[in-house]
């Protein structure tokens, strides 16, 4: 059977060589790190996601970890799959995944195929020095939170290559054709440039989404009432990313922005809706200052804060790019109560008060912000949170609760997409606006 080798064991290389083992293959996996190495030995995993420890341990007979790139070479498919950092910039860097491929390309046997996973720029794969009927690009479909659905039931393979035209080698099309979905090949650019059209088309959604969501706001209108007409025109469909958020975070979706923008400078093409999305994504991370500045802070500048959540999204540890953080960094006056089921109000900052649950940060509040979608938040009963807080505003972006239930309680609520509530009644179009 083939053997699958996948090196550079950050989040995507975990999810993945699991993901090979689920599917019956040995896989091996390479780190340098042997502290991490040892710590996957003893069944410890370095990043929170789904289902991932229970699929680890099911199939634990098939996966082997080494620290050595020399037990790469019992591999007939080697993936890179790193991790691809990237700055505050959203440019990505990639010196790391340079790097692994020299760790690698010399501890492969001379018929393996190396397979380049990680996120790149067109024209990465092509410029790299390794014999082009052995190398391969696969677009990766990473999401936190739902890497182990994705990887175990993935749409498609994307697969860039020297020659669309030639066949894949048979060890190659065995791995792909056990996850029982269509295979796309195409040149090495195509694929690289889709991914990144893939991404954008996702910003695209994310900013109608946004941009009229916060119209909703100012009129009256409730922006969960118009999702289902989108969803049932053809244009659009019923899959569409149409659910407002706080801008852009995470890091991934910035990198593809950052790219295009480049490319577009250097080859002298408009991108000039690129830039009106950065700008809206960077509006709309201002939400929640300004609708707690309208309601509070402009009334109590030293006003107790509670914020629910600090990672960037639900089921992930990452606080890259979090709305949570920006947040926080305008709170200047303010004591902040924070509380996130698995990231530490001290990996914030030294003055962050930490809860113990999500009432205890209620406990004295002026204010709470729900800055995470994390499902348990929506076990909250708005009559145990009226009764922990001082003050009587609820600031909840993504509607975790029940907005009646939480008017009922006697508490005013903001939420994307919708008027404001105040006291029970549904406050009018101007209520943002004054």
């Amino acid at each position: 059977m083939v053997t699958l080798g996948f090196a550079g064991l950050t989040h995507l290389g975990i999810v993945s060589a699991v993901a090979s083992a689920a599917q019956g293959f040995p896989t091996i996996g390479y780190h340098q790190d042997f502290r991490l190495i040892n710590d996957f030995n003893r069944g410890i995993l370095p990043v929170l996601e789904p289902g991932l420890p229970e699929l680890l341990a099911q199939h634990r007979e098939r996966l082997t970890f080494h620290s050595e790139a020399s037990a790469l070479l019992a591999c007939d498919i080697v993936y890179i799959a790193v991790d691809v950092p990237t700055d505050d910039h959203g440019k990505s860097d990639l010196a790391e995944i340079r790097d692994m491929i020299n760790q690698v390309s010399g501890n492969m046997r001379a018929d393996a195929l190396m397979v380049v996973l990680c996120q790149a720029p067109p024209g990465f794969t092509r410029g790299l020095a390794f014999p082009r009927e052995r190398l391969f690009y696969q677009v990766e479909t990473l999401i936190f939170g739902r890497a182990v659905e994705r990887a175990m039931q993935p749409e498609r393979f994307i697969i860039g290559c020297d020659n669309p035209a030639v066949p894949l080698p048979a060890a190659l099309q065995e791995y792909l054709q056990s996850f029982g979905c269509p295979i796309q090949p195409m040149c090495y650019e195509s694929a690289e440039l889709a991914k990144i059209s893939i991404n954008l088309c996702l910003v695209s959604c994310i900013s109608v989404a946004n941009t009229m969501a916060e119209i909703c706001e100012h009129v009256g209108a409730d922006w969960s009432e118009v999702v289902p007409a989108l969803r049932m025109d053809k244009r659009i469909g019923p899959f569409s990313y149409l659910s407002p958020g706080l801008g852009i975070s995470g890091g991934n979706l910035e990198r593809d922005l950052a790219t295009v923008l480049d490319m577009a400078e250097t080859h002298g093409t408009d991108a000039g809706v690129v830039s009106a999305w950065l700008a809206n994504s960077g509006h709309r991370k201002e939400w929640p200052f300004n609708t707690l500045r309208h309601m509070v802070l402009s009334k109590k500048t030293d006003a107790t804060v509670a914020v629910l959540g600090l990672a960037y999204k639900e089921n992930t540890r990452s606080t890259k790019n979090s709305p949570a953080l920006a947040l926080i960094d305008k709170l200047l006056s303010c004591r902040i109560k924070a509380y996130d089921p698995v990231v530490p109000a001290s990996a914030v900052g030294a003055h962050l008060i930490q809860a113990a649950s999500a009432l205890d940060a209620a406990e004295g509040a002026d204010a709470l912000l729900i800055m995470t979608p994390w499902p348990e938040f929506r076990d909250l009963d708005p009559s145990d949170v009226a009764g922990r807080m001082k003050g009587s505003t609820v600031i909840d972006p993504y509607r975790m609760l029940d907005a009646s239930a939480v008017n009922a309680a006697g508490l005013d609520y903001a939420a994307l997409g919708m008027p404001l509530l105040i006291a029970g009644e549904r406050g009018g179009a101007y209520i943002l606006g004054e």
